[in-house]
């Protein structure tokens, strides 16, 4: 939903970048040049250091605009846009000393320059960013370039995004008006409210409305002529947002087909490019885990043989990406004999009804009997997924996506099973780093189905560092 302030304030970052970036390149000059006696490799002078930093500088904007660094939906989220700070910052670098090597000639005048300009860049950029961040809310807080906005629709839809733009201090929106059922009305949150569109739309000039937000097309073409017209008429913004979670959850892309405007909608933004990097980078980093970890291997298979006789390894039937069957590889916490059929068949067989219940109810029960004492240890410390790592190597999982389900669980929820397989199952995912097995089975989907619409490369990480830091609380595993 661009509109002249967030446009207003990407420009201001951009030419503060500029600034900032200019004053990390001469810090680092001076740094190594005018307090560092050791000899330079290669002797640039000041003014000619000053001008080719001018000349470089824009390109790590363009760098910096490509990775989305100006749009709203990446420095509105901190922890996103220090990563793409710290990539720019590196890709840049790599442009600085790439040219270096094809021309032949030096930039930087000694190799510290370069740290000095890489590191100097990263953290800067983040302070004038957070100065900025704190500025842009406090003029929110006082009502400078704050979007007054009226809300038209009658779905749920209209609700939530009345509610999640009411804190204006965050959202640089203030909802003046709602237009429509009085259900759509937030609890608590004083504005206009119109129980028509019409009425709502004579109003707009007396509101100071500065942003239509449609959520809703109405069976009247006119109707929604006369909405769009109103906001045309004034040169106010007007945006359209599908009530359906199915038009802006995935990857959606615009075209024009046979003169109109289509929406093409995929399940799941992980295709293409974006698919074929994370099977790369699954399978690095799981060649190098274990690699390092081969020691933990060695020493846990033969305290299985020792703790846990049987078989070291338990194979189980899971499906993943278009529900296709997969292997899954995990070390048998459980005694030989069980693990054949559902647990709930199994408890049953053990005369347990009131576990089978359970197992039904939540697909996992809190004390398990067929577990061993030595499979409790793994599974607490979730030792016994590490196998699951040759699963990643071998191309049935990845390394964060939804839990590789049972093919009997597919049945629980069979409106969300294709959605959850539109994408590869993984070996850690939101649902471990949100509760693990303390949620329920409907909140468990919930968080996978979120997962799989909305995947970027930036959750991955985010999901891989906190699954280290549950693991080793041992927070919910059982």
């Amino acid at each position: 939903m661009p509109s002249k302030n967030t446009k207003f304030y990407s420009l201001l970052l951009a030419l503060a970048d500029i600034v900032v970036l200019l004053f990390a390149f001469t810090i680092a000059y001076v740094i190594r040049v005018q307090y560092d006696n050791r000899p330079l490799v290669s002797p640039v002078y000041a003014r000619e250091y000053f001008l080719v930093s001018l000349m470089i500088i824009p390109i790590w904007i363009m760098i910096f605009a490509s990775m989305g660094l100006y749009n709203s939906n990446v420095y509105t989220r901190r922890l996103v846009e220090w990563g793409k700070i710290a990539l720019g910052a590196f890709i840049g670098i790599l442009v600085i000393i790439g040219w270096e090597y094809i021309s032949g000639s030096h930039f930087f005048p000694a190799r510290l320059v370069t740290l000095y300009a890489f590191v100097g860049s990263f953290l800067l950029l983040i302070f004038e960013r957070e100065l900025l961040r704190i500025w842009r809310t406090l003029m929110f807080h006082f009502g400078r370039g704050v979007s007054r906005v009226l809300v038209i629709g009658t779905s749920d839809a209209t609700r939530d995004i009345a509610d999640s733009l009411s804190v204006t201090a965050e959202s640089g929106y203030k909802i003046v008006a709602i237009a429509g059922p009085a259900k759509v009305v937030p609890r608590g949150l004083d504005v206009t409210h119109f129980s028509t569109v019409e009425r709502a739309l004579e109003q707009i000039d007396h509101l100071r409305i500065t942003t239509i937000i449609q959520t809703d097309l109405y069976d009247s073409s006119e109707r929604n002529q006369a909405i769009l017209g109103a906001a045309q008429v004034r040169h106010i913004s007007y945006s359209f947002i599908p009530g359906e979670p199915e038009f802006y959850a995935g990857k959606n892309t615009v075209d024009v087909f046979l003169g109109y405007p289509m929406i093409t909608v995929s399940q799941t933004p992980l295709v293409g490019w974006g698919a074929i990097t994370k099977g790369i980078f699954d399978r690095v980093i799981a060649l190098v885990v274990i690699l390092i970890l081969s020691p933990v291997f060695l020493i846990l298979f033969v305290l299985q043989k020792i703790f846990n006789p049987g078989p070291v390894f338990y194979v189980s039937a899971r499906l993943s990406r278009f529900s296709q069957p997969v292997k899954l590889i995990k070390f048998r916490s459980m005694r030989p004999e069980f693990g054949k059929r559902d647990a709930a068949d199994e408890f049953r067989a053990m005369g347990r009804d009131d576990l089978a219940a359970e197992y039904t109810k939540n697909r996992k029960v809190a004390d398990d009997p067929r577990v061993t004492k030595f499979g409790q240890f793994l599974r607490t410390s979730s030792l016994d997924e590490l196998p699951q790592l040759f699963n990643v190597l071998r191309g049935d999982l990845s390394l964060v996506g939804p839990r590789p389900i049972l093919p009997q669980e597919a049945k629980f929820s069979p409106a969300k099973a294709a959605l959850l397989h539109s994408v590869k199952s993984g070996v850690t995912g939101l649902w471990q780093v949100s509760g693990r097995s303390n949620l329920t089975f409907d909140e468990r989907i919930d968080l996978e189905t979120f997962y799989a619409q909305n995947w970027s490369f930036w959750l991955d990480l985010k999901i891989l560092f906190k699954t280290v830091a549950v693991v080793f609380r041992r927070t919910g595993a059982k």
